[in-house]
């Protein structure tokens, strides 16, 4: 069957599409960026790729002959205060574009909405359904409520609670019920969903076979782990105290922070339907998609994680425009050094930050981390998806990759933490020279300060950074 898959790049999409092409399937990838498509599947002869933007659709050429479509545009991070209205925006061209193929079924993933008082995004995520319901084709809706799995926010957010805190002080919205789904299933539906006739026109909400609070899910988390975890929860946290605690104590931003609070407070309990049956799904407790997300964690193998996405207001365009380091009025760090073992120098150059550090200063590094948390940005809490892979859009601490090519020998960061300007590092060997570029683009009189307040630092830090990355110890 030949298949449509928006959100190519992101969390689910990018698993789902491994599983259908090994179902044999044709698939046909929308990204507005050509240059972020996943390495996973960028060569494999079944999959092709459509640079495609719902928000600014006119440009945008669907094959006609599609038979179905997946629709996975959905993101809780966004820092607008419209993200209704562009969540919307979205789906109505995508609708109108699909409408004009032979696609027959679209399946949209979206959230359990059984509550009288929904969240912001789960009201988004109701409006989106409602938009892309057609007569041109069949519309299957399957409603999920925390996903667990590998790199998924819930599980990354969990995680970073439990294994940090042995004694935690919470809000009270962790007494709120929630039905966790493993990643694994979600999968299982949302193919097993496909051409399923019986399903057309209709939606289903998709769980896990226990009812458990947050409470209760951190505490079956620990003891996954090991670990041994006290809760106390009050009621004086305040929704936006709340965000402020996540977003403190785990790797999400801020706005991802406030969302999953307003998201928390909203008991997420599925209606019980036969689409378990009608799929051939046993859904897994929420125990063993924990310890089935750590094997995968252990192996390296994670395919896809939550921060994959692009910072919310970091790129106006594309990854693509800022590969080109600029020239004119910018601040520059450039050093060399001579490359004895080129093997040895690129596997530590692709290796760096997230568990291994920066190899040089790293508390200095930290602090840099925790400084950019107390202003708002990312940190370095969030590290990297794999520990010694990299390919374009991947996030790396505060860094995002914008380009990694080993047989180039190069790789390029651009910063996503708050700064007066626009950084990026560089790494590049060329011949028998490795060269490290620091680059910042100040933004008025404070960007030029802030160059000058960190120069003293730059003799040591990176001097010692490229040092490490030469010499065998």
């Amino acid at each position: 069957m030949k298949i449509l898959i928006t959100g190519t790049t992101g969390y689910i999409a990018k698993r789902l599409a491994l599983q259908l092409l090994e179902d044999d399937h044709q698939l046909v990838c929308c990204v507005r960026d050509m240059s972020r498509i996943p390495d996973e599947i960028e060569e494999h002869p079944n999959c092709t790729f459509i640079k495609v933007d719902f928000l600014k659709p006119e440009k945008a050429q669907i094959p006609k002959d599609i038979e179905a479509a997946y629709y996975l545009i959905h993101s809780m991070a966004t820092s607008s205060s419209n993200f209704e209205a562009l969540e919307e925006t979205c789906a109505a061209n995508f609708k109108s574009l699909v409408s004009k193929t032979d696609c027959e079924q679209v399946i949209y993933l979206s959230g359990i909405v059984n509550d009288d008082s929904l969240s912001k995004h789960l009201k988004s995520r109701l409006q989106v359904e409602n938009t892309l319901q057609s007569d041109a084709y069949a519309l299957t809706t399957l409603r999920a409520g925390i996903i667990v799995g590998s790199g998924s926010a819930s599980f990354e957010i969990i995680r970073d609670i439990v294994e940090k805190l042995p004694v935690m002080v919470t809000p009270k919205w962790l007494n709120t019920k929630t039905q966790p789904l493993g990643i694994r299933d979600v999968l299982s539906f949302l193919c097993g969903a496909l051409g399923k006739t019986e399903l057309y026109n209709k939606h289903f909400d998709i769980f896990g076979p226990e009812i458990l609070t947050y409470k209760e899910m951190l505490l079956q988390f620990a003891e996954v782990r090991g670990l041994k975890r006290h809760i106390l929860t009050l009621p004086i946290l305040t929704p936006k105290l709340s965000s402020y605690w996540l977003y403190f104590v785990t790797s999400t931003s801020f706005q991802l922070a406030s969302a999953l609070v307003d998201s928390m407070k909203v008991e997420v309990i599925g209606k019980t339907s036969n689409i378990d049956a009608i799929i051939g799904v046993k859904p897994m407790d929420y125990k063993t998609a924990v310890d089935l997300a750590f094997q995968k964690i252990e192996q390296n193998a994670v395919v896809s994680s939550w921060k994959d996405a692009v910072s919310s207001g970091v790129f106006k365009d594309q990854l693509s425009k800022h590969i080109e380091l600029p020239h004119f009025g910018c601040f520059k760090d450039v050093r060399n050094r001579t490359v004895t073992d080129v093997d040895f120098t690129l596997d530590r150059i692709w290796s760096i930050g997230g568990r291994n550090g920066w190899y040089s200063f790293n508390r200095l590094w930290k602090l840099r981390g925790y400084m950019d948390k107390l202003f708002g940005g990312v940190g370095l809490r969030r590290g990297r998806t794999h520990d010694t892979y990299l390919e374009a859009g991947d996030p790396l601490d505060f860094w995002r990759v914008l380009y990694a090519d080993k047989t180039e020998k190069r790789l390029l960061l651009f910063a996503e933490m708050k700064l007066p300007g626009e950084a990026w590092l560089e790494f590049k060997i060329v011949k028998d020279k490795l060269y490290q570029r620091a680059v910042f683009r100040p933004k008025g009189v404070w960007g030029r300060l802030y160059w000058y307040s960190v120069i003293p630092f730059h003799a040591f830090v990176f001097n010692g950074m490229i040092d490490a990355l030469v010499e065998k110890k």
